[in-house]
């Protein structure tokens, strides 16, 4: 499997509401092992999760599940993550 990087930034028309469905979502990748790590931004514009997957398309699917994309509440974008090591 490889890691990706999904970005979630919040919209101008975003909803607290979607905040719990959001956390229960991102419980579920972690019960299914796809949620790697998560963290939200301190200025409160989104946040960001690593996921694993096959592949890109696979990982976009599972992103795009998420309530805050679903519900407008923020635009998700999924980057291909490939970590490179200082020499």
């Amino acid at each position: 499997m490889k890691k990706y990087l999904v970005m979630a930034m919040r919209t101008p028309g975003f909803d607290a509401a979607v905040l719990q469905p959001h956390k229960d979502f991102l419980k579920q990748l972690s019960e299914r092992g796809h949620l790697v790590e998560s963290a939200r931004f301190t200025d409160g514009t989104g946040g960001a999760y690593f996921i694993a997957a096959e592949n890109l398309d696979a990982a976009r699917e599972l992103a795009f599940a998420d309530p805050v994309h679903t519900t407008g509440s923020s635009d998700v974008t999924v980057y291909e993550w490939e970590p490179t090591t200082p020499n």
